[in-house]
């Protein structure tokens, strides 16, 4: 080998060595985080929710919601639906119903029911819907309905964000069964002058299903015309009463914006 490139190898590889000896050695540990730790949550389970959950109902009244004809006095009209036997259930033309609280981001359990035998179809068979936030009083849809063996149009179907976003499947149980809805809301943000930083997003399983993934809302659920965004802060969780007895049970939040 040329004597010029022996010296040019070796002085290389001298460089290298001190190099490795000079560096510190990549432990396991450098890359372990120890804190802050999560906190321990008890995990939910067929008839309990998580235990940092707020329940909303839980069949033991109905103290967490209030009818929302008296937003500004909640407490002069108590709730027009039925608590009866653990279900909660639409008193057709009572009205809507909404929480007492107000929430901004969430993770949401629901369950629900369109009863048996229903003689209607379309969406006037077991209407309801589950309002993710009132929003400025339009609302956040996402709807109820029976869709088993029922034919609508697939923007209004059972799991669709209500005229925006048609599920990715039809995950409806029959008629007279039990439903679960599990939501992740993650609601807009606005600029002090009202302008829209952040749409409203929307992640939802259907009977265990992935129905919703991460959709961006264009706005509040409109039955004409196209959805738009207004300024609003943290809002009330509405469920619809659309005319038909549609019940609820095992309704539980866990706020993320804590």
């Amino acid at each position: 080998m040329n004597p010029t490139i022996r010296a040019a190898v070796t002085s290389g590889l001298m460089t290298l060595a001190w190099a490795a000896q000079a560096a510190p050695q990549a432990k396991p540990e450098h890359t372990e985080v120890w804190s802050p730790e999560p906190a321990r949550v008890m995990p939910a389970s067929a008839n309990r929710a998580p235990s940092d959950a707020v329940i909303l109902f839980d069949g033991q009244g109905v103290g967490e919601w209030v009818s929302s004809a008296v937003v500004a006095s909640p407490a002069a009209k108590p709730v027009p639906w039925s608590g009866a036997d653990g279900v909660l259930t639409v008193r057709p033309g009572s009205g809507d119903i909404q929480t007492r609280r107000t929430f901004l981001d969430y993770q949401l359990h629901l369950e629900w029911r369109v009863p048996a035998g229903l003689k209607a179809s379309g969406q006037n068979k077991g209407n309801s819907g589950l309002f993710l936030s009132t929003g400025t009083g339009n609302g956040y849809e996402i709807q109820v309905l029976e869709c088993a063996a029922n034919k609508t149009y697939a923007n209004g179907q059972a799991a669709s964000i209500y005229k925006q976003f048609t599920p990715l499947v039809n995950a409806c149980a029959a008629e007279g069964e039990w439903q679960t809805y599990d939501v992740i809301w993650t609601a807009p943000r606005f600029a002090a002058d009202g302008r829209l930083e952040s749409p409203a997003y929307v992640t939802a399983l259907h009977n265990g299903v992935l129905v919703q993934n991460h959709v961006a809302l264009r706005g509040e659920t409109l039955y004409i015309g196209e959805p738009g965004y207004r300024k609003h802060g943290p809002a009330p969780i509405k469920l619809q009463e659309h005319g038909e007895a549609v019940s609820f049970r095992n309704i539980w939040v866990r706020p993320l914006d804590r």
